[in-house]
């Protein structure tokens, strides 16, 4: 599924590849105070904010998927657990005595597929699920009875109709569900490699894009996690972005490839939604390649994936190449995933529209940000990796990625 040297890396960019224009020359140095002016340039960037009209609308880019089958009691209750995830997606430290009790336990739901064994190195259990026939996910921190985490549910959502037998349940043990927080030097760098904002550790770059309208339709951008690329909500438009990752020995200016330009906010406001954790660092074309990469016997493998994004389906099998594992394959396991994420320091961030994979394992920390496609020959791009736990991964739909960020893949 690979291609060796596609591309000599001294000829990066290609004969017929469009000129893409650079950052500013002075946005090269960084340091922990930024010197760009933003308003001087405004009418030259754009400048990331909540007003910006590109913060994620959770109603609009929510059109989640439903497997066919699934009956109307199942997603009522799904709705209401949703609900009550909402309410308990409350920032601040945990008191450990009751940290993962009753209702904050449950951590995340879904739609899946009846599993008639647990992954590998994924604690789970099942009840009054068939082969193949939909069944209701639920994410738990510590693997209870399935007695218990019944009553949890219709003490949750006051249904007794989640308490009938007849319920197909698969109770899936994550963990905490952190966003996953975290090696060598490539140039030009390929997307699968460590990269970061200069005060995180490292994370991954998920491929290349480049805005849908002027001036950003001439940008080549790096495209990852907000977390990855703006140090969660905490960068500023120009910030110095670094292959490796700071946490890898990457340094500003010597290792910067882009300059932070855009992301949607994360929002940790008590009953607030949040749709992704994605982001853009505009890069210098020449520090960069558009394939994707990994690490094999013979040294590094580059391979292209599509630009044509798809819906992630249950039972689809995907891959992913990151800084951390590399190149894994996994399974869709869960959709329209409601779950909630500890960015650490109190902050809990409440997400939906999520898609869910099993593998042991898919990903671990420092692979936030990797593109996850369709394991095939088309390598269609599916959804972004942004956190997981307990051998679960959780990763946002990339159709409302590119939404979000108004960009298409250049891949």
């Amino acid at each position: 599924m690979s291609t060796k040297n596609p591309r000599d890396p001294k000829n990066a960019r290609a004969q017929n590849e469009p000129d893409f224009q650079e950052p500013a020359a002075k946005t090269a140095q960084q340091s922990d105070t930024p010197d760009i002016d933003e308003e001087a340039r405004a009418d030259e960037f754009d400048t990331p904010n909540e007003q910006s009209g590109y913060s994620e609308d959770v109603t609009s880019l929510q059109a989640q998927s439903t497997p066919a089958g699934v009956s109307q009691n199942m997603l009522e209750i799904k709705a209401q657990i949703q609900k009550s995830l909402l309410r308990n997606a409350v920032n601040g430290p945990l008191e450990a005595e009751s940290a993962f009790q009753g209702s904050s336990n449950i951590v995340g739901v879904g739609i899946g597929l009846g599993e008639t064994h647990a992954s590998p190195g994924t604690p789970a259990l099942s009840t009054g699920v068939s082969p193949g026939e939909p069944a209701l996910n639920i994410y738990v921190v510590e693997l209870t009875s399935i007695d218990a985490i019944k009553s949890v549910i219709v003490e949750m959502i006051g249904a007794s109709a989640a308490g009938d037998d007849s319920l197909p349940l698969n109770i899936v043990q994550t963990g905490i569900i952190q966003a996953q927080p975290n090696t060598a030097r490539v140039r030009p760098a390929p997307g699968g490699y460590s990269v970061g904002h200069y005060k995180i550790t490292a994370g991954t770059i998920g491929c290349y894009c480049v805005g849908n309208s002027a001036p950003r339709n001439s940008r080549l951008m790096a495209l990852s996690n907000n977390h990855v690329l703006a140090n969660v909500n905490g960068g500023v438009f120009g910030d110095c972005v670094v292959q490796p990752g700071p946490y890898d020995g990457g340094k500003c200016p010597a290792d910067q490839i882009a300059i932070l330009e855009r992301y949607v906010p994360i929002n940790f406001v008590a009953g607030a939604s949040n749709v992704v954790d994605c982001a853009t660092a505009w890069c210098w074309p020449d520090r960069v390649r558009r394939e994707l990469a990994y690490h094999s016997g013979a040294g590094i493998n580059y391979f292209r994936i599509s630009s044509a994004a798809i819906a992630p389906v249950l039972n689809m099998i995907v891959g992913k190449t990151g800084r951390t594992t590399q190149l894994t394959t996994g399974r869709i396991t869960g959709v329209g995933v409601a779950v909630n994420v500890n960015y650490g320091a109190g902050r809990v961030a409440h997400f939906v529209d999520q898609v869910s994979m099993n593998a042991n394992p898919f990903s671990a920390g420092g692979d936030s940000g990797s593109s996850i496609w369709t394991w095939n020959a088309a390598r269609n791009p599916v959804a972004l990796l942004f956190a997981g736990g307990g051998g679960v991964t959780f990763a946002n739909r990339m159709t409302n990625v590119l939404a979000s960020l108004d960009v298409h893949q250049y891949t």
